[in-house]
């Protein structure tokens, strides 16, 4: 009797030999997870994550269900770099929801069945179409659950939006940041070690004495020597973004989470809320992870120098113990407009910090540099009239400072509105 092919608990594999079949055992797969819905089960309403009181509500009746499984905080499970990781992890939200597509900057989000969204929370356009939620992306294993209810954030914005002099005046009273949106926001972890050794041309300044001109004289020169060390530095919980459609600007301003409130993923997390799954894969946010574990490598590495004058710099860096994690984080994001502007608003949910874009008033901006430099330009013009060195010296100075001031306020207005 002919044996089958491939045998039980075995997959194809590659061959690296033409016309052999290699099998390899058959990755352990994760129980597959039933698809929930979130009806109340005292009276048939619809249920949703209250931020409150920390687990699914119903505001009908009043039925409360905390969630099933613990804080797990940095504790929480890593997964190494094999192809066997992916391919037993879980897949898709384990709920039913849908896919609001935005046509106007391309931003894909996730809602709860049966919200009625009709605004994309990235860019504010109403340009935007649903669908059946695609379930092929990986299952996020932890999340940081909200901790800022919604209220508390909109009223941070509205304060937040007034606490610039360079702003609008009415701008914390006529932005319309009604279109405020619940929503978890992929990240990725990374945690390694890494193992560098460097070799380098290290200044050390000496003084020296030497005779010109019938004279001795001396001089400070740098006498370069050949230096070497090594460096193990490990890396715990590097946070890159999962996402291009938020501005990294803005994310690096307010994405100090604290990790250890991570919790295990479950759907009634998200009940109520909407979510985004990555479009920056694994692969290419590690990449960028490496990137920051490399620069900081190098830096420990010029720190062992004995001085800070190097030259010829070479170093040689191997990476071990890496780790990931796929994890969902807490934000509010607040698009607004702003006469015919849309600016954008992002809050860490977890923590309050806000980040975002602002107009400036270029017309207050001028009128306050004008206040600072005319003084200093009229006392100093006086001065050169009446022949008085003394006031145009006071007035110079005091253009010059003015001048200085002024340029730093300039810089800062122009980065109200960057993303």
């Amino acid at each position: 009797m002919t044996k089958p092919y491939p045998p039980p608990g075995f997959v194809p594999a590659e061959s690296s030999v033409e016309g052999i079949q290699v099998f390899k055992p058959a990755p352990e797969q994760e129980d597959a997870q039933p698809v929930v819905t979130f009806k109340c089960p005292q009276c048939g309403a619809t249920t949703a994550y209250s931020v409150a009181e920390g687990g699914l509500t119903c505001t009908h009746c009043g039925y409360y269900e905390p969630p099933e499984k613990p804080i797990v905080g940095k504790g929480a499970e890593e997964f190494e770099f094999k192809v066997e990781t992916l391919e037993r992890a879980a897949h898709g939200w384990g709920q039913e929801r849908r896919d609001l597509i935005c046509e106007n900057c391309g931003a894909i989000t996730s809602l709860p069945e049966g919200a009625l969204a009709s605004t994309c929370p990235f860019c504010g356009s109403n340009q935007v179409i649903q669908r059946p939620a695609n379930q092929d992306a990986l299952r996020p294993r932890f999340l940081i659950p909200f901790k800022v209810e919604m209220t508390a954030c909109r009223k941070a914005i509205r304060d937040w939006l007034g606490s610039s002099w360079m702003t609008p005046g009415a701008l914390r009273k006529l932005a319309d940041v009604h279109r405020l949106t619940s929503i978890y926001l992929p990240f990725w972890t990374f945690d390694a070690v890494t193992h560098a050794d460097w070799r380098a041309e290290v200044g050390h300044t000496k003084t020296e004495r030497y005779r010109s001109g019938g004279e001795w004289k001396t001089r400070t020169v740098t006498v370069w020597r050949w230096e070497s060390g090594h460096v193990d530095l490990p890396f715990d919980d590097i946070l890159i973004d999962g996402t291009t459609r938020v501005s990294n600007l803005l994310l690096n301003r307010i994405k100090d989470f604290d990790l250890k409130q991570l919790a295990s993923f479950e759907p009634k997390y998200l009940a109520g809320f909407h979510a985004m799954s990555y479009d920056v894969e694994l692969e290419p946010a590690w990449d960028i992870a490496r990137g920051i574990m490399r620069e900081r490598t190098r830096a420990a590495c010029r720190s062992q120098a004995s001085t800070s004058k190097i030259r010829n710099f070479s170093m040689g860096l191997d990476f071990s113990d890496e780790t990931w994690r796929y994890i969902l984080v807490p934000t509010y994001l607040a698009p607004y407009t702003y006469g015919n502007q849309t600016f954008q608003v992002i809050v860490n949910a977890q923590t309050g910090a806000i980040a975002g874009q602002r107009p400036a008033d270029w017309g207050k901006i001028i009128a306050v540099l004008g206040a600072g430099l005319v003084p200093g330009a009229l006392t100093a013009l006086l001065g050169v009239i009446l022949g008085s060195s003394i006031a145009t010296l006071v007035g110079v100075g005091f253009f010059g400072i003015a001048a200085v001031i002024s340029i730093v306020i300039i810089v800062m207005a122009s980065r109200l509105d960057d993303v």
